[in-house]
């Protein structure tokens, strides 16, 4: 398996792939929600089998003085509704028509109340504007949401960087260890001659027999890694534990060199970070809105018209209809809250001071980060280079030293320095190989930018919310 076969497959089958995925749509269900709310709803609202027994107080027509009457009636009532909010003013209209019935039980009477029409209008003034704020934040929070899934699966793609040369260096280092106990079992059958002829002392011999034995531990441990890191693997991969991955390096690495105002400029362009710093600025501000609304004075203003008609049979209800208006201003004015309202006020505007502050200080620590990455994947090529140049030459100093040793030419120090510094050079050049992608894609994270293809990264989200 190559890098890109692993990182395709994490993308389409691990956990966290699917954790994003099922995130997103949870996101676009909340953006649907909130295109709906700017749209007009129908309502249908009923009331069914009320009845009322109880004494009222009502005005009588011929004395005009309030008296108690006996009621009791039965009451069931429709009424279709639709209603649009109106995000500039805050306020909601209302179109909609109603039948009511009225049954008096004890006389036997049926009356009938029908309002073909009727609309009505609240708004509320000098109030806090919801629809208002939701239209300035909703847009962007469900951009940050698809820009954090696209974030997201670029993590996953890091941890299969990780996971993969996880297992391509224990894969190395379990071949190393193999191929260092061949060489100390052969050189210890060559020091045993030796031994025998005088051309090597004791303690050397038993420096080469300790080197096979602990040669023969590290094959054992270097596998138990290996399996490990397999298995780690094959978990990211969303494979079978029996599964066993052979990790292929790609050497040759791309020549791509980073530009930091490039990376500057796709950050500011495609990443989540200044999304979420603006729906922070317009949150802050909504809470000072309220807060500054909540305190002063709350004005409302309601207004209905339409036709009503009153009539004891149902076509009748529905003729000489009367036009019907109500009309109406209430408010709310504090007169002494001790401070409360000022107070509230007071908070929201210094939660808001800090919240720019954090944005400023955020946005000057965005532009170390870059700076810092680019630069660390800049290095990293140079690096990668010099690891390889030096792992071959330690390879084959190594060889040439045990060429050396078995003709009685190089001690037993000399060889086990040489098969020292082999082995720490076959590590770190895949080492280096990991940090070079890993930088690579840290840096495809933060700008959404495709550096090797030269375009921005795309998904289809209509595709994913089938």
């Amino acid at each position: 398996m190559t890098l890109d076969e692993a990182i395709a497959t994490a993308r389409m089958r691990s956990v966290p792939a699917l954790e994003a995925r099922a995130a997103f749509v949870s996101d676009y269900w909340a953006w649907r929600a909130y295109q709906a709310s700017r749209l007009p709803t129908l309502s249908l609202i009923g009331q069914l089998g009320n009845l009322n027994r109880s004494w009222q107080r009502s005005l009588h027509p011929d004395k005009a003085e309030y008296v108690y009457v006996r009621t009791n009636n039965l009451q069931n009532g429709l009424t279709l509704q639709a209603s649009q909010n109106i995000a500039l003013t805050g306020g909601t209209l209302n179109l909609s028509t109603s039948l009511y019935r009225t049954d008096e039980l004890g006389l036997q009477k049926t009356g009938w109340n029908a309002v073909p029409v009727s609309f009505s209008y609240d708004q509320p003034l000098f109030s806090y504007n919801s629809f208002k704020w939701d239209k300035l934040i909703s847009p962007k929070a469900y951009e940050k949401a698809k820009r954090v899934y696209m974030e997201t699966m670029e993590d996953v793609t890091l941890s299969a960087v990780q996971c993969f040369f996880g297992v391509m260096e224990a894969q190395k280092l379990y071949e190393v260890a193999q191929t260092n106990y061949d060489n100390s079992t052969r050189n210890l059958s060559i020091a045993k001659e030796r031994l025998a002829l005088g051309s090597i002392t004791r303690e050397d011999y038993l420096q080469l027999e300790l080197d096979m034995l602990s040669d023969s531990l590290t094959i054992s441990e270097r596998g138990v890694s290996l399996r490990e890191a397999r298995m780690q693997l094959n978990s990211l991969l969303g494979l079978d534990e029996t599964r066993e991955v052979e990790t292929v390096l790609e050497e040759a690495l791309p020549a791509l060199v980073m530009d930091y105002d490039l990376v500057l400029r796709k950050t500011a362009e495609n990443s989540s970070f200044h999304l979420a710093n603006d729906i922070s600025l317009l949150e802050a501000e909504s809470a000072v809105a309220r807060a500054k609304a909540d305190r002063g004075i709350t004005l409302q203003l309601n207004a209905s018209f339409g036709l009503s008609s009153v009539a004891p049979e149902f076509r009748a209800a529905y003729a000489n209809t009367i036009d019907q208006e109500v009309v109406g201003l209430s408010f709310s004015i504090p007169i002494l809250d001790w401070g409360r309202g000022r107070g509230r006020v007071k908070k929201a505007e210094a939660a808001a001071d800090v919240v720019r502050a954090q944005v400023e200080q955020a946005e000057n620590d965005k532009r170390i980060s870059l700076f810092t990455a680019v630069g660390q994947f800049n290095n990293q090529r140079q690096l990668c280079d010099v690891s390889r140049r030096a792992s071959a030459i330690a390879q084959e100093r190594y060889g040439l030293m045990i060429e050396k040793f078995r003709s009685g030419k190089a001690t037993v120090l000399e060889l086990n320095n040489a098969r020292t510094e082999s082995d720490g050079a076959i590590q770190k050049y895949v080492q280096d190989i990991s940090s070079f992608w890993r930088y690579y894609y840290t840096l495809r994270k933060l700008t959404l930018y495709d550096f090797l293809a030269g375009d921005d990264l795309t998904v289809n989200f209509e595709e994913m919310t089938q």
